[in-house]
């Protein structure tokens, strides 16, 4: 194992990042199918949710916390958000899922990410890129060839992939291989692993810090996203009603301190460093917003999205992971009446309705293909029973010393299938 460079892991900390196990006396849990599909339907409304409430706030207010009368007013119709790119880029790995399998190669992956039409930015944009010049996973998302590896991507995309497995986190960390590897490595990988983990203990779990541990566990101690997840779950301990003092904290440790940005594709600006998109630090206002928002949709939603930076993502993540473990039959009628279900994701063939019938497909592949099974009781109902299993977290790495890269091409057969070019 290579050495990273780790800074203030203090012993209490470490307690906290202990991975958590499966219960020896519990071999099985089950989750009606029912509930499943409610549960699931929740997690892409509160995608929704969070991104159209923080998307007019998105990088305006960085180093900086965004002042309660900036934060928009929820409206019904707000919830319609199909242009959104930490939403319609799931759905291109979805397809992929659906037509070849949970045994889907990265490569083929990546020659249907680099078809994609959609606007892309950072790490997916330059991953896309490499993707089109015929650099095939995991190459296209290594920081030899991507300057945003370690950037908030795949953490904002990788939802789907706790939403298909749910009691499932290793499957949340094989899909991070499989789609992750696309544009992020180390820090900006991890991230999705901890996302999708949150998802999946969402099915079984509404205790927010019960299921941001669940995350953590997911991915491996030492690295620096495992220290700043560490890192909030204490100081919210420390002060759980002042959101403020916890935001200024990590404010000065993963925001001002340079040994935390040692990656950052903000160094060459014109104000270096101000601006923040590197997956840990945003992953922190994911995790503020889960637990200073105390289980409540709109104080989850405007929490992440006021401690600003990528101020519409992390909102869309922590209110899908939320919004997950309370499920759609419960949430207030504000987020669910004026939703459209015949528009088009963004360059997608999936409406809302699709994407639901896909992930509950997929889903009982997921399960089936991790020892479970689907029971159908002598009404019809089924039910999900799956195995309990502790997170396997994959190796430590870092962007700033990575492992030798791959030097992985596309085949002249695999470049004739990659359609779509930069223009």
């Amino acid at each position: 194992m290579r050495t990273f460079f780790v800074v203030g892991l203090t012993l209490s900390t470490l307690a906290l990042a202990a991975p958590l196990r499966a219960d020896d006396q519990v071999k099985e849990r089950r989750l009606s199918r029912e509930e499943y599909r409610d549960k699931m339907k929740a997690g892409w409304i509160g995608q929704m949710a969070g991104v159209g409430v923080g998307g007019p706030t998105e990088f305006r207010w960085q180093e900086a916390t965004v002042p309660a009368d900036r934060v928009p007013a929820w409206k019904p119709e707000t919830i319609n958000q199909f242009d959104q790119d930490d939403i319609y880029v799931e759905m291109t790995f979805l397809r992929t899922l659906q037509k070849y399998g949970l045994d889907a190669t990265s490569r083929q992956a990546g020659i249907d990410f680099a078809n994609s039409k959609y606007p892309l930015w950072h790490a997916n944009a330059a991953g896309r890129k490499r993707l089109r010049e015929g650099i095939a996973p995991p190459d296209s998302g290594h920081p030899a060839f991507n300057d945003h590896a370690d950037d908030i991507d795949y953490q904002i995309e990788a939802d789907f992939s706790g939403l298909i497995a749910p009691g499932l986190p290793n499957t949340v960390i094989r899909l991070g291989e499989t789609f992750g590897r696309l544009m992020n490595y180390g820090d900006g990988l991890y991230g999705g692993w901890f996302v999708g983990a949150m998802y999946s203990e969402a099915f079984f779990e509404t205790d927010p810090e019960k299921i941001v541990l669940a995350g953590l566990a997911a991915i491996p101690k030492g690295c620096q996203y495992h220290e700043c997840v560490s890192d909030v779950i204490a100081w919210h301990r420390e002060n759980p009603k002042d959101w403020e003092a916890t935001w200024k904290k990590i404010e000065a440790k993963y925001q001002k301190d340079r040994a935390y940005r040692r990656f950052s594709c903000s160094k060459a600006e014109k104000e270096p460093y101000k601006f923040n998109i590197d997956a840990k630090l945003n992953g922190a206002y994911i995790v503020m917003g889960l637990l200073y928002g105390e289980g409540d949709p709109e104080k989850t939603i405007v929490v992440s999205t006021r401690c600003g930076q990528d101020s519409d993502c992390n909102p869309s993540n922590a209110a899908g992971v939320l919004f997950t473990s309370i499920g759609a039959a419960k949430l207030p009628a504000k987020y669910t009446s004026a939703l459209d279900t015949h528009t088009k994701f963004n360059s997608t063939d999936y409406a809302f309705p699709d994407v639901l019938a896909v992930c509950d497909d997929l889903a009982a592949q997921a399960v089936a293909r991790a020892g479970g099974r689907v029971e159908k009781s002598a009404d019809g109902a089924e039910t999900f029973v799956i195995p309990v299993e502790a997170a396997r977290p994959g190796p430590l790495e870092s962007c700033w010393e990575p492992a030798a890269k791959a030097d992985s091409r596309f085949t002249a057969a695999e470049k004739a299938k990659i359609t779509e070019t930069d223009k």
